[in-house]
């Protein structure tokens, strides 16, 4: 064999070696790193992680020399290079030289580029293949490794550089056991998880994920031919999570590639009710997943009781996912509820109170009542016939109906039976033509002090801006009534600013809030409703300090939902502060910062229909020590005649103020002196009603559900005993109904 064959055969062979699998007993934990062969440059190198066993005799010794074998194959210009361990970030070659040929038309062999870094097991046996293994940690300032309690050396330490944890790429994805490539293209190192990958350049801190550039926190460096990363770069990039533990110096990162499985079922289900199943899996590598398998499963299950089912998956390279189990409770099968009532008697007399005893049952539960012809008494003679349906959570209903029997005797008129029986909260209706006639209480009252900011005009707002503006300092009631017509969806908001030079404080001493809703009168009355019942728990309170100069977002429960076109909001809230405040109440638009446009916001004209202003004195006591009841009375209220107007300013439109209706006046009412069986009742002169009053201390609708007529019906609010009674009533005309009222003092008939 000539010299230039042989010269050939060594660089091939010297190729070769320099890309082997280091195996796991061909070096101790405590040795360096590998010798390094001598290795030209070549055209384009792609390094790919894959790991296997190979004989010892294959691989180099510690002096670098090599086995002999007449046999040896030649390999030049090799683009790819199977290796166990070995970092993938290679010395950047040049570009290769023109080779001249000898005489023999031979080219010269170019060597392979050198192994940079050896990654390896720190005992003997077998060498380590790919790993699918569960955590690996890292040792802070050492090159040592441990995975599923086998130790590997990197080919540099963990580093710190600049505050920034470095580790050798290559160990570090050889125990992940990602793909890892070298394209000598564009000098990039780069990493395969699935369908994801990274792209790192020497001395840069730019990397990119599926081409998307990020920057990490420090430059990728080579450190003794060694390719280094900061860890987080990966961790983030492949969602790896880890855990620093500061005492034992280490980094324990989470590898488990198992693919995940789960699934949920419908929350109630029913013994033959059909199954259904709905699945969620994925695999931490984006493998495929190409099976799985059940345990337990039915389509259905015939007998109700406790059963478990499990469910497992396989990736494409063969891997289970961890069992998920559920437990599933199967109730007995939904049965339609059963539907029946009873009466206390069955023949009344016409005008005799009639009770009903629901006696429906069901063994889920009922969700829903409904009742026809169920009234408290028939005043017309003859078989009435009266039907119960109820309807449970599933939507199955069942109905019962019963026949009674109403004799041609009276025993109480309609008039007499309606005052007697109609239950509080609801109405009744009467000859409402007789108010009038009726005897006025002579009550009397005073004002105590309480700031009544009226927003209610321009009711309804067509475009963004200042609705209402005014300074207070104490007690100060908000009573805020607007409609959306700008087009947009927009919020509400109350801004107070301090312009003392002491830091105020603003207490909310209670709220009530409604809306946004279509339905002026719904809203209205349920922020009345609901202010009473902040009154009695006092559970809104808050308090705000605001610093001299300072502006903030006050009565917040406004601006929390947006208002779409068309609908309402309504606010009451008594507050306190202890500097005068200047407040602004505002509409915009919902994506817009208060804080910032609304010293720009032009002031809105009143509507010239509805009321606005400024009112001091807006809690009305009224005391009445004579008795009432012992005939038909009234004592109206809102008629700005025996409870006049409150008088105060429109600051906006610097014109004096009348508030028609008093809306946003607290009546506080007490009559000391109530006849026994009195029957009190609340009935509209202006029009629809629709609101609540606060009777001895109990919320009391002003008709439960519905709204009350002017001026022919009658709402029941409160009835005394056998005995004389003191009766206290606390009232606010809500927004959106109409005033004057009567408060209707009225004898009850004898019983029967």
């Amino acid at each position: 064999m000539n010299l230039k064959k042989k010269l050939s055969i060594l660089t091939a062979l010297a190729v070769f070696q320099a890309f082997a699998v280091i195996p796991a007993n061909a070096q101790a934990a405590d040795q360096s790193d590998s010798t390094p062969v001598n290795t030209a440059k070549v055209k384009s190198v792609e390094v790919v992680k894959k790991e296997q066993t190979i004989a010892e005799s294959e691989v180099k010794n510690q002096s670098g020399t090599q086995s002999s074998d007449d046999e040896t194959t030649e390999v030049t210009n090799p683009e790819s290079t199977e290796s166990t361990g070995t970092d993938v970030a290679p010395v950047d070659p040049a570009t290769e030289p023109a080779e001249p040929e000898d005489e023999e038309g031979t080219e010269e062999e170019t060597p392979a580029p050198t192994p940079v870094e050896v990654e390896q097991p720190s005992t003997s046996g077998q060498a380590v293949t790919g790993t699918n293994g569960g955590d690996l940690t890292l040792y802070m300032n050492s090159n040592k490794m441990v995975q599923d309690g086998k130790t590997y050396l990197a080919g540099q330490p963990m580093a710190v550089k600049n505050g920034v944890s470095y580790v050798a790429i290559r160990a570090l994805v050889d125990r992940v056991g990602y793909e890892v490539k070298y394209d000598n293209t564009t000098k990039e190192t780069i990493i395969i998880s699935g369908e994801d990958e990274l792209r790192f350049k020497t001395n840069s801190k730019i990397y990119t994920v599926n081409g998307e550039e990020r920057t990490m926190k420090g430059a990728a460096y080579q450190q003794k031919n060694t390719f280094m990363v900061p860890l987080t770069s990966i961790t983030q990039a492949l969602n790896i999570t880890y855990k620093v533990n500061q005492s034992a110096k280490t980094v324990v990162l989470n590898l488990n590639t198992k693919p995940v499985a789960s699934f949920t079922v419908q929350k109630e289900i029913f013994a033959g009710d059909t199954v259904t199943y709905m699945t969620n899996y994925s695999s931490p590598k984006g493998l495929e997943i190409v099976d799985e398998r059940w345990t337990g499963r039915q389509d259905s299950f015939d007998q109700p009781g406790t059963y478990t089912v499990t469910y497992a998956v396989q990736d494409s390279s063969g891997q289970w996912s961890d069992p998920y189990s559920v437990t599933i409770q199967v109730q007995k099968p939904n049965l339609p509820p059963v539907a029946m009532f009873t009466t206390d008697k069955e023949e009344y007399k016409m005008g005799e109170k009639i009770t009903y005893i629901d006696q429906s049952t069901d063994d889920v539960k009922i969700d829903k009542t409904e009742w026809d012809n169920n009234a408290l008494a028939f005043f017309v003679p003859g078989p009435k016939t009266i039907t119960i349906t109820v309807t449970d959570e599933q939507g199955l209903s069942n109905s019962y109906s019963k026949i009674i029997n109403i004799t041609g005797e009276t025993l109480y008129t309609l008039s007499d039976f309606n005052q007697l029986f109609t239950p509080v909260g609801d109405k009744f209706t009467f000859n409402g033509g007789e108010v009038p006639a009726m005897e006025k209480v002579p009550y009397t009252y005073y004002d105590e002090q309480s700031n009544l900011i009226r927003s209610n005009s321009p009711e309804t707002v067509n475009t963004e801006g200042i609705v209402y503006k005014e300074s207070s300092i104490g007690q100060t009631r908000f009573m805020i009534h607007h409609v959306n017509n700008t087009g947009k969806r927009v919020k509400m908001y109350v801004i107070a600013t301090n312009n003392n030079p002491y830091t105020a404080v603003f207490e909310q001493q209670n709220m009530g809030f409604a809306g946004p809703t279509p339905y002026a009168t719904v809203a209205g009355k349920l922020s009345i409703d609901k202010w009473f019942k902040s009154i009695q728990t006092g559970a809104d309170q808050k308090k705000v300090y605001i610093e001299p100069g300072e502006s903030k977002l006050i009565l917040t429960e406004l601006n929390a939902i947006p208002m779409k076109e068309g609908q309402v909001i309504s606010l009451y809230s008594d507050v306190f502060s202890d500097y005068r405040l200047d407040y602004n109440i505002i509409m915009i638009e919902e994506n817009k910062d208060p804080m910032e446009v609304w010293s720009t916001l032009p002031v809105l004209d009143r509507d010239g229909v509805h009321n606005r202003g400024t009112y001091p004195n807006a809690t009305r006591v009224i005391t009445y020590n004579q008795e009432v009841g012992s005939k038909p009375s009234r004592l109206p209220l809102g008629d700005n005649a025996s409870d006049p107007n409150l008088v105060g300013t429109d600051p906006m439109a610097y014109t004096d103020a009348s508030n028609a209706g008093n809306f946003g006046v607290l009546y506080k009412i007490t009559l000391t002196n109530v006849a026994p069986r009195t029957l009190i009742s609340f009935n509209p002169r202006g029009g629809k009603y629709s609101g609540v009053a606060l009777v001895n201390g109990q919320v009391v609708q002003i008709a439960t559900g519905k709204s009350l007529s002017a001026p022919n019906e009658q709402g029941v609010l409160y009835r005394t005993g056998s005995y004389g009674e003191s009766v206290t009533i606390l009232f606010s005309a809500a927004p959106g109904s109409n005033l004057p009222v009567n408060l209707l003092f009225t004898p009850l008939p004898a019983e029967k």
